[in-house]
């Protein structure tokens, strides 16, 4: 809607466009902080854009009225929102599942919700290195500074580029992949001429990553229910000078892989920050209905790992019944698996949680993201 609201009002200048784009994200991200400050649970356009304006950014009131095309600005509540859900503009029943979840911590955690995520790349091994893309990013009029979690990482400094119109994305140098979903990948720990799949591949940000660590030698296969993304999948294959992926139309039977990603579909909790109407759409009910989707998913994913092999669950939610919960239920019913220590001898320690990766925006400066690390026996 905002980019048909642009383009349909061509005259505005680059600096009213930003400006409108920032209006509009703020004001559905912040509306429940803005309608408690106005006294009321619903509240005009103009009167929302005024109170964001004068209380969140800062304006003198004068000045917050005339852009917000009022001619009077409306009073405002003095006292500071007093529950959490109020303070950082959550649902109720979602502010609540954050404090079960994260007990003093949730209140950090809120607040990291409501900074918009930094800009993170993810160099293609196939094609340079970090420090190499670094510099042709700097040549770019890009900078970049290194993550400190995955070795793959670059961090966009300053203002927020064009990097779908550089020449180093069009060759394949990077792609754009938050730095714990990185940690996702790495954490298969994918060696050049095995047999690899990606049994949730979306897209096929981790496939390619994936494809990259196999150093193009081996059987990557690809799967996922959405037949459409499957097929982006393609040009950006080509891009990224990897040809060992196979996509599979139908869930895969009667494969045995070395390594198996399970990139599960959750509720999405962990990249709240990154939409800011996001956190008004989810269901509640999805958090305790999607476990079981989750757990089928992991047992058919768990009959296609060869003896010896790795098994990687993950998802980005913060939700014990769709992470930990799912995970133990899987190993009561799967004795031949155990956990495993997620990246013992590269990962960041405080990226670990009782035996899980856990990463999270007010921790890491990730997106939050859980896996578990399953290996199964040999024989």
């Amino acid at each position: 809607m905002l980019d048909r609201t642009l383009r349909a009002h061509r005259l505005l200048s680059r600096e009213q466009r930003q400006a409108l784009a920032e209006v509009v994200f703020n004001v559905g991200l912040w509306r429940r902080r803005l309608c408690f400050l106005l006294g009321t649970p619903e509240a005009t356009a103009p009167s929302l854009i005024y109170v964001f304006l004068h209380r969140l950014a800062g304006l003198p009131s004068g000045d917050a009225a005339r852009l917000s095309g009022l001619e009077t600005p409306p009073a405002l509540v003095s006292e500071e929102p007093p529950s959490l859900a109020l303070r950082w503009s959550l649902p109720d029943w979602l502010a609540a599942h954050f404090v079960r979840e994260l007990g003093p911590a949730a209140e950090d955690f809120c607040a990291h919700l409501n900074v918009p995520g930094s800009i993170t790349l993810r160099v293609n091994p196939l094609r340079t290195t970090r420090e190499a893309l670094g510099e042709r990013l700097r040549s770019e009029g890009v900078e970049t500074r290194p993550g400190a979690l995955s070795p793959l990482a670059l961090h966009v400094v300053g203002p927020r580029p064009n990097l779908y119109g550089l020449d180093s994305l069009r060759e394949g140098l990077f792609e754009v992949q938050d730095e714990g979903s990185q940690l996702l990948g790495l954490l298969v720990e994918a060696r050049p001429g095995e047999t690899v799949l990606d049994l949730c591949s979306g897209a096929g940000g981790k496939t390619l990553q994936l494809g990259a660590a196999m150093e193009n030698r081996g059987r990557l296969l690809a799967y996922d229910p959405d037949a459409g993304r499957l097929d982006r999948l393609f040009q950006r294959c080509s891009r990224a000078g990897v040809s060992i992926v196979q996509v599979l139309r139908s869930p895969p039977e009667g494969v045995l892989a070395d390594r198996v990603l399970v990139d599960a579909p959750c509720s999405e909790l962990g990249s709240l920050r990154r939409g800011p109407d996001s956190r008004f759409r989810i269901d509640p009910s999805s958090l305790s209905e999607l476990p079981r989707v989750q757990r089928d998913i992991l047992a058919r994913a768990g009959r296609l790992v060869r003896p010896g092999g790795r098994l990687v669950y993950a998802t980005c939610t913060v939700n014990r019944a769709e992470n930990e919960d799912v995970v133990l239920g899987f190993l009561r019913e799967s004795p031949g698996f155990r956990l495993v220590p997620p990246g013992a001898g590269w990962l960041d320690p405080s990226c670990v949680r009782e035996g899980f990766l856990f990463c999270a925006p007010h921790s890491h400066g990730t997106d939050g993201f859980f896996a578990a690390v399953l290996e199964r026996a040999d024989g």
